[in-house]
């Protein structure tokens, strides 16, 4: 096993002045990718109607907020296509993906233009766009969005959620798609 780590730089010892803020060591890309991919997360498709079609994208980069208000937060590229088109959306569907639909999965993360062919869908009559067979459905509108480098955060305020029983969520980790299993 490899392991690579970055370390915060050391304080100065035995000084009588202030120590200088830490600095974390200079890290690129893959290994940030890398790093983050240790950590399994779901998958979410965030999807609406535009024009009457359906709009959506895949996002490993969610999670809970707040129960009161109901609130939720994704992370989205700065460079994705796809988002301004959702961004103004009134009613924006996630469905938290299931263990099968990791190919699913791959065509919502992809620049394919006809990401939704052969899918089942459906929506609700404000337009949110919700996947069949999902693990998880909520309905939300954008709250607010705050820099994150070289990403948006977008906080989602929550408006409905059904959740069905039994279905296993689609688990991320390592650039590969999981099962969970139960621990003994």
């Amino acid at each position: 096993m490899t392991m690579t780590m970055a370390t915060l730089a050391p304080e100065p010892a035995g000084t009588s002045t202030p120590a200088e803020p830490a600095q974390l060591a200079q890290l690129d890309a893959a290994t940030l990718r890398q790093a983050f991919g240790a950590y399994p997360t779901g998958v979410v498709a965030i999807s609406a109607l535009r024009a009457d079609e359906p709009v959506g994208f895949a996002a490993s980069s969610f999670v809970s907020i707040s129960l009161q208000p109901p609130m939720v937060a994704v992370s989205v590229a700065r460079t994705s296509t796809t988002w301004p088109r959702l961004a103004e959306a009134p009613v924006l569907g996630l469905s938290v993906l299931s263990h099968g639909q990791g190919a699913l999965c791959r065509r919502l993360a992809s620049r394919e233009a006809r990401r939704f062919d052969g899918v089942d869908w459906s929506a609700t009559p404000e337009g949110a766009v919700l996947i069949e067979d999902a693990a998880l459905w909520l309905t939300a509108r954008v709250g607010a969005t705050y820099d994150g480098g070289d990403h948006e955060i977008v906080l989602l305020e929550l408006l409905s959620v059904e959740l069905f029983d039994g279905v296993e969520p689609l688990v991320f980790h390592t650039s590969q798609f999981r099962e969970l299993s139960p621990h003994a």
